[in-house]
């Protein structure tokens, strides 16, 4: 299975023991041994710093999922664990992140969020991973 990751770049430091709880629920209940991750914002980076650090001690794989080149050196960039979704070559760069985002769903069986607002790339994400009839764990709540 695969999980996948949308919530506000604003996103509240308190929210990271939550989401390690939900990431091993993931792992050791529900199989889930693949993830995608952005790159925007506190929830993104949250996400990846607790998917490195569960790679390690539980042997799951985790792929950020970039959505543009990077125009200068970025860390990020320098990891294996870096993708560019395919055909985001021919996107406009100001629908990139939404094209990303729609590529992580399609390939995902759960998406973990955590959205406190109707609006946004987060909350557009969690809504079409809704309507794709995708498992949506919320911790905003």
């Amino acid at each position: 299975m695969v999980g996948t990751f949308f919530g506000h770049r604003d996103t509240p430091p308190q929210v990271r023991p939550r989401l390690r709880a939900v990431l091993l629920d993931l792992i050791e209940r529900r199989g889930v041994t693949q993830f995608y991750v952005g790159t925007h914002g506190n929830f993104d980076a949250m996400a990846r710093e607790l998917l490195a650090e569960l790679e390690r001690s539980h042997g799951i794989r985790y792929t950020v999922v970039l959505s543009a080149l990077p125009k200068k050196a970025d860390p990020l960039c320098e990891s294996d664990h870096t993708i560019l979704p395919e055909g985001i070559e021919t996107v406009p760069p100001r629908f990139a992140v939404s094209y990303r985002n729609k590529w992580m769903i399609a390939r995902s069986d759960i998406v973990v969020t955590h959205v406190n607002r109707s609006f946004g790339g987060a909350a557009q994400g969690k809504a079409l991973a809704e309507k794709k009839k995708k498992t949506v764990i919320e911790l905003a709540k």
